[in-house]
């Protein structure tokens, strides 16, 4: 097995699967089908504010509250509860600080002008008719560059965003291809850390896993291109965009000049040399500061009476500047730190109930359950992306959907004489980008809060992710690049 340098922040050694033998089926479903049923009332019937803005959040520690009663009742300790709960919130530092400084970046990015120069010369390059493939590809380039999904939602997909709501196109449709595109590199590139943690899982290596993997990858990716190519011909701006007006009042209102692209370029240039997203995204911050000075000193003036208390307020909280534009002034407009705060509490809360589940072994008791369906090879793979798909949604973390499942599946797929990089393609294409599909997994709250667009807006519309765990079954249906071993073992009924 290759040595695995590039997974950032995870320690395979200490991912664990709890088992709980006293748990039976049902009791492991208790929660889920309560947490779903909650969640799916607050969707159709009380317009998802049953408990006001923060609905979910509350549902998700209700549904780790029946959690801990099931565990209670199969002689769980609450202190073993706590403990896994304590590990799961030690495993989102990282993600939450990320988060922290999207906040203080796009703050300060749009003070100093970088996002408004995106903008400005973006309208003049990226016309409607070819904007959404446009923007699928270049996700994917500096995805592929950088391996992550996360950065590059943080950097390009939010200048994209602002260039196509400029242009009069849906929000949903932007998110879902700049998403697309970031999930298709991230999972094609080797600096990945997902794409490193699920060989390591399989038993197989990165790159048998990368060449495996793009039999199912690429021809998802060019369907997705043909969709938003056709989509592309259905969006009618005509008389909606006055792209002259636009231009005109972003150049009256910044200093608008090519010298602004030096910052981004920096963040780029980092996460390509490896170093750690929060040194980077920090350094982009610093940066973008110091050129609000140099660049922006009127906007700084029109915010706050001392500039230095401006960066800091662009840093921490809501900053918006007004132009005569309204649909620029929708655009021109962040949160900061402060506006990551919800999308932080629904990590934190999915974490718990996430952390409850494990405790009381119930994530093992459903897989195992999955495990035993699988009667032939299509059922082994159709169990695994059934199990990535449903720890997505119940862990509320994309690496847990890779480590359980990878873990619990692989003796199978040995034993059917199945190649380890059948499992690990299977790990990717359902648990690695279904994971931003979900609302309160810690990958859709993170890109919804970063992009601003509900999950429930752009789901239709990222076209790659939903897509590729039917790709994956279709090649498994079809006996397509299905890689043997040798013949499969006689295992013998438990």
């Amino acid at each position: 097995m290759q040595e695995q340098d590039n997974i950032s922040e995870i320690d395979i050694q200490k991912q664990k699967i709890i088992d709980n033998k006293e748990l039976s089926l049902w009791e492991a479903l208790i929660p889920v089908v309560i947490l779903m049923g909650l969640l799916a009332y607050n969707i159709f019937f009380a317009d998802g504010v049953w408990f006001g803005d923060y609905s979910n959040h509350y549902i998700l520690l209700i549904g780790g509250l029946v959690a801990a009663v099931v565990g209670f009742f199969n002689k769980v300790s609450i202190q073993r509860m706590g403990v896994e709960i304590i590990e799961n919130l030690k495993s989102i530092i990282i993600p939450i600080s990320i988060l922290l400084l999207v906040g203080a970046l796009a703050g300060t990015w749009l003070v100093s002008g970088i996002i408004p120069a995106m903008v400005y010369y973006g309208l003049q390059v990226l016309s409607p008719e070819i904007f959404l493939p446009a923007s699928v590809i270049i996700a994917a380039i500096i995805s592929i560059a950088t391996g992550s999904s996360w950065t590059t939602s943080a950097t390009v997909g939010i200048a994209l965003i602002g260039i196509g709501t400029a242009l009069g196109i849906s929000g949903g449709m932007i998110a879902g291809a700049v998403i697309s595109g970031a999930y298709f590199g991230d999972k094609m590139s080797p600096l990945s850390d997902t794409t490193n943690l699920a060989p390591a899982m399989a038993g197989s290596d990165l790159f048998t896993h990368i060449r495996y993997m793009a039999w199912t990858t690429v021809p998802t990716i060019i369907v997705t291109l043909i969709v938003f190519s056709i989509l592309s011909t259905t969006i009618d701006t005509t008389g909606e965009t006055d792209l002259g007006g636009l231009l005109g009042t972003i150049d009256s209102t910044f200093n608008i000049t090519p010298l602004l692209f030096i910052v981004p370029l920096i963040v780029i240039a980092l996460i390509l040399f490896k170093t750690k997203p929060l040194i980077a995204l920090g350094i982009g911050v610093l940066s973008a500061a110091i050129f609000a000075f140099l660049f922006q000193p009127d906007i700084l003036g029109s915010i706050s009476s001392s500039n230095t208390m401006s960066i800091i307020q662009s840093i921490f909280t809501d900053t918006s500047i007004t132009t005569d534009n309204e649909t620029l002034n929708k655009l021109f407009s962040a949160g900061g730190m402060q506006g990551m705060l919800w999308t932080i509490l629904l990590i934190v809360c999915a974490m718990v109930f996430g952390g409850v589940m494990d405790a009381i072994g119930a994530l093992s008791r459903i897989t195992k359950e999955l495990l035993k369906m699988a009667s032939s090879i299509f059922g082994l793979f159709a169990s695994t992306v059934v199990s990535c798909l449903g720890l997505n949604a119940i862990a509320s973390d994309q690496y847990l959907a890779i480590v359980i499942p990878g873990k619990m599946f692989k003796k199978a797929y040995e034993d059917r004489g199945l190649a380890p990089q059948n499992l690990s393609r299977t790990l990717e294409d359902s648990g690695t980008v279904t994971s931003v599909l979900i609302p309160w997994n810690t990958c859709g709250a993170y890109q919804s809060g970063v992009l601003g667009v509900g999950v429930a807006e752009y789901f239709f519309f990222a076209v790659f992710n939903w897509l590729s765990p039917f790709m994956t079954l279709l090649f498994a249906a079809l006996r397509i690049k299905i890689k043997m071993l040798g013949e499969p073992k006689v295992v013998q009924p438990s």
